[in-house]
């Protein structure tokens, strides 16, 4: 069964007297221990999607399941559960992850104090999330004397305090600059491998969305395109890696092109399908079978 279900889900805000559409009938599933990037421009629906999974948003139609729960059908105490104990949060802006008059340890510890866990029991595993991080050395340190990195850092232990089965994180590096936002995905790489947590990040940078397993693309409120990626090794033994784009198919049997194909070969308003044994090709409107400079199936 997968960890997060997204069945047609549709988001729609009222703004003044307009309605704004910020998801239309996106489907997603994830699996279990997988570690996945939500890519899309701004507006394209991907902060909304992870506002809806953590609990902080309702749909305005579809069904969303995480981890086995109906979000739409959870009472408060069942609520109150998931949020404390099924769904990790990391912001982009530190500020939101962290209480400033706390140290790391004091932030670590909170949502552990917030659920109950004895004095001593909520020190060691604090300690050692921190640990996890690398911030041993930093136990004491209030946020306004860390690095951004630092932070960052301790936003994620403290996401993780409470041990979630998923953990989502909206553009976590997007104050960070490249090296310090490497060293972030790295570590949650990391996590992801020992722990086995499900992660789901949204960011914008394609050079971060590339080192994980698989990118999912956002537009238009819907799910795009997927790209999956493995790892092979050579007869000489080296590594590298496979990347392989995907359109996504809807229930409606609709799908979005990629924007650099369509771009490429022209293609606006219709195009023509040609169904053949295995496959279905996709030409411009009024082109013939690879007849002109540049046409063929897309």
């Amino acid at each position: 069964m997968s960890q997060i279900v997204c069945d047609n889900l549709v988001k729609i805000y009222k703004v003044a007297d307009l309605e704004v559409v910020a998801l239309q009938g996106l489907d997603l599933l994830v699996e279990t221990g997988e570690f996945i990037a939500l890519v899309g421009a701004s507006g394209s629906g991907k902060s909304t999607l992870l506002n809806i999974l953590g609990g902080l948003d309702v749909p305005s139609a579809g069904r969303v399941v995480v981890a086995g729960h109906e979000l739409a059908d959870m009472g408060t105490r069942e609520q109150t559960r998931y949020l404390r104990h099924v769904i990790g949060f990391v912001w982009q802006q530190t500020s939101r992850n962290l209480l400033p008059y706390l140290t790391a340890l004091e932030n670590v510890t909170l949502p552990m104090v917030l659920d109950g866990v004895s004095a001593s029991a909520r020190e060691a595993f604090a300690r050692d999330l921190l640990a996890q991080v690398g911030l041993s050395d930093r136990l004491d340190q209030r946020p306004a004397t860390m690095s951004g990195g630092e932070q960052q850092r301790v936003a994620i232990a403290v996401a993780l305090a409470n041990r979630p089965e998923v953990l989502l994180a909206d553009e976590p590096t997007g104050e960070l600059d490249t090296a310090t936002a490497h060293d972030i995905f790295d570590l949650l790489r990391r996590l992801n491998r020992e722990l086995g947590v499900t992660i789901v990040v949204a960011t914008h940078d394609a050079l971060i969305s590339d080192q994980v397993s698989r990118t999912v693309a956002i537009r238009d409120g819907r799910v795009s395109s997927e790209v999956l990626r493995q790892r092979h090794v050579s007869e000489e033994g080296d590594h590298h890696v496979v990347a392989t784009e995907y359109a996504v198919l809807d229930r409606a049997g609709r799908l979005q092109l990629p924007r650099a194909q369509v771009e490429a070969l022209g293609l606006e308003r219709r195009v023509r399908l040609e169904l053949r044994d295995d496959h279905i090709e996709i030409w411009p409107d009024g082109s013939g079978n690879g007849s002109g400079p540049g046409e063929g199936p897309a």
